[in-house]
């Protein structure tokens, strides 16, 4: 065991960050005097302070002082071919040179439209948006259109973007031992909870209870078929399969938000699953690292926004479908197949596999999670099977999650500060090698905190 003590080793950690990023630091101050804590998006903060990134290529990031980082973050993982790919590059140069958004259609929407509806049958029809919030809203709207039901089943933990309908319990409900209780994000109006119904993840049981008691109110199931921003868990087997037919037994829709999840197979998760939603919404690496949204499905669901169709819903923004995001998005899709998706997926595993014995060499309890090119890591061997199991094996680790994550940085790794890992087609064998290096190290140099956390 390392003999340094415990706050020797938190010292010499968060020091190094400081020494390392002065430049950054220097920012930080800036920002603030014109952004609340210098900052304008909540899941890039950490502390003390994030770095300043002034170039991105491949697989890698660079900040204001010119620390050079191996990129696992990928821009909250949407940037499936890492940063500045040659080929996505030169779609977006041949599109600004004609201009980036005009007003009117261009040849690249329906191009790119017809892309993705060849990929996931499920899909027949599409719409684009500016980000994968705006997906999932105009899902939960045309499904509420469609059915003439306003209310909505999620999963308490689950993330779906910023808007008010889908900010409930983002964070599970940790207390009730029956029905998770709803509970709005500070600031969402309280209205909001009225006709929304919340089950656990990979817990078909509670799906059909209250199906069986509120299925006249519900309009639609709304789910990652994977937990993304709540934890990276997968589904156990079956569970994608029992909510389709429990969605069709009792006559109300079912949703995929694919916005994270559907890097890990050409056709997206529910194509891994073979298992067919009525409605889903994308974004992220349908941009080609660009803002976007997209949301698709049934033919008969998706006429209702048909502008030739007395009534129908309006959906409008200016930067929707704009020209260079087509562009950027056709060709970011373009070289990414089945051989892709499989050679990251396969790099995934090798780095899950990598960290499961690096816990094991290092003695410290802990495991991972994920699907293909996307993986977490935890401070438990106990199988995560909802956003609930997440986040109480994250409580008692943060401070160790947070000094792991600065270990980390000094060491040339950049992961999301709660433990998510993303691998991009840049990767290699070398990067994902240098991670468990890097991870098993730290871990070491970690240790006396971690034993003194689990001796508690």
């Amino acid at each position: 065991m390392n003999g340094k003590h415990v706050d020797q080793i938190k010292k010499e950690i968060w020091q190094e960050y400081l020494e390392r990023t002065p430049a950054s630091l220097k920012h930080t101050q800036a920002a603030k005097n014109f952004m609340p804590g210098g900052d304008t998006r909540s899941i890039a903060f950490y502390t003390p302070y994030p770095f300043f990134a002034v170039e991105g290529k491949g697989s890698c990031l660079y900040d204001a002082d010119g620390n050079k980082y191996i990129d696992f973050v990928n821009n909250m993982t949407s940037l499936v071919h890492g940063h500045a790919h040659p080929y996505v590059m030169d779609a977006i140069r041949k599109q600004t040179k004609k201009g980036i958004t005009h007003g009117v259609p261009v040849e690249a929407q329906y191009k790119l439209a017809e892309l993705i509806c060849k990929r996931v049958p499920s899909v027949e029809s599409l719409r684009f948006c500016n980000t994968g919030s705006e997906a999932t809203m105009f899902c939960m709207r045309v499904a509420r259109a469609f059915t003439g039901k306003e209310g909505f089943l999620k999963m308490d933990g689950g993330y779906h973007g910023g808007h008010d309908f889908v900010q409930i319990n983002t964070t599970p409900d940790l207390a009730t031992e029956d029905l998770p209780k709803a509970q709005a994000t500070k600031g969402v109006p309280a209205c909001t909870q009225t006709d929304v119904f919340l089950a656990p993840f990979n817990d078909l049981n509670t799906v059909e209870r209250i199906l069986k008691d509120k299925a006249e109110k519900i309009a639609a199931i709304i789910m990652e078929p994977m937990l993304g921003a709540g934890g990276g868990v997968p589904p156990q087997e079956g569970y994608l399969q029992g909510m389709r037919e429990l969605a069709d037994r009792y006559n109300v829709l079912l949703i995929f938000d694919e916005v994270i999840s559907f890097r890990v197979h050409e056709g997206g998760l529910q194509a891994m699953a073979d298992v067919k939603p009525d409605l889903t919404a994308f974004g992220k690496i349908i941009g080609g690292g660009f803002p976007i949204g997209a949301f698709g499905g049934r033919k008969d669901i998706m006429e209702m926004f048909d502008p030739n169709k007395p009534d129908s819903i309006t959906h409008s923004g200016t930067f929707s479908g704009n020209a260079v995001t087509m562009a950027a998005g056709y060709a970011n899709l373009e070289i990414y197949h089945q051989k892709d998706v499989d050679r990251i997926n396969t790099l995934g595993k090798r780095l899950t596999e990598g960290f499961d014995g690096a816990f094991a060499k290092t003695g410290i309890q802990g495991g991972t999670r994920g699907i293909g090119s996307l993986a977490g890591i935890a401070f438990t061997d106990k199988v995560l099977k909802d956003s609930k199991d997440v986040v109480l094996s994250m409580i008692p680790y943060m401070e160790l999650m947070q000094y792991l994550h600065l270990e980390m940085l000094n060491r040339g790794i950049f992961f999301l500060h709660r433990g998510m890992f993303t691998v991009s087609t840049p990767m290699t064998e070398i990067e994902i090698d240098k991670a468990i290096k890097v991870f098993e190290a730290s871990l070491e140099l970690l240790k006396p905190l971690a034993v003194k956390i689990q001796n508690q």
